[in-house]
């Protein structure tokens, strides 16, 4: 458990959310794995330094969830990039009715997270899991980007907003961000679940960010007035 006390929590989540969420596969169109497969070809391609090792530089779910194997993991900080809900979820986290947002890398600022070196001896393949799920929906770009870490510099894969993608909100206010948070909720949970995951995953790395941690607290004030009302 993270040591900052947190008001949002999963029995909380539950309570305002109960009832599970249907699939609905017309709400976004994923791409396929041929329609991938030029930009990963792309982006590997255009990789920087490729002796220092396939690094992913992970600033939300990828903190608790990699789905992929890595040798090293170190704690670093991009310059450039800052972390945002900025992108709309009508599927997964969302339905069309009430979208979710999730996280995003958007322009200026910093962002600390979490850089893991990916192994396996096909650097494409060890990435395609990861690629195909944050790159299917067309809400990111995939960049390299410099990250500045204990142990020295290096360069890695992550995904920025795109600001092309209609799901992509542009400069709302948090308190904007929290009622799609709250409210939002798809067949893999709640938008609130995805919230408090990464900030309590966030918080176990001693990444304290502002964002996450006024944002959960917004959230769970909207939940418990949704319970009282309900």
């Amino acid at each position: 458990m993270p040591d900052t006390p947190l008001a949002l929590s999963l029995d909380l989540i539950a309570r305002a959310h109960p009832h599970p969420v249907a699939d609905d596969a017309t709400a976004l169109k994923l791409m396929t794995d041929a329609e991938l497969a030029p930009g990963l070809a792309a982006a590997m391609a255009a990789r920087p330094m490729p002796a220092e090792g396939l690094w992913v530089f992970g600033y939300g779910s990828l903190i608790w969830q990699p789905e992929f194997a890595y040798s090293e993991r170190r704690l670093g900080t991009v310059h450039g990039y800052h972390r945002r809900f900025c992108l709309l979820q009508r599927r997964f986290r969302g339905s069309v009715d009430r979208p979710g947002l999730v996280l995003a890398l958007d322009a200026g600022g910093s962002c600390e997270g979490v850089a893991f070196r990916l192994t396996g001896p096909e650097a494409a393949e060890t990435l395609l899991p990861v690629w195909r799920r944050e790159m299917r929906g067309n809400g990111y770009l995939g960049r390299w980007v410099a990250v500045e870490t204990a142990a020295g510099p290096i360069q890695a894969l992550t995904f920025l907003v795109n600001p092309s993608s209609d799901r992509y909100t542009g400069p709302i206010s948090d308190e904007a961000i929290a009622d799609r948070i709250a409210t939002g909720a798809g067949h893999l949970g709640p938008s609130a679940e995805y919230l408090f995951r990464t900030v309590a995953a966030c918080l176990a790395e001693g990444i304290h960010c502002p964002h996450l941690l006024r944002l959960q607290g917004l959230v769970a004030e909207r939940l418990v007035a949704s319970l009282g009302a309900a």
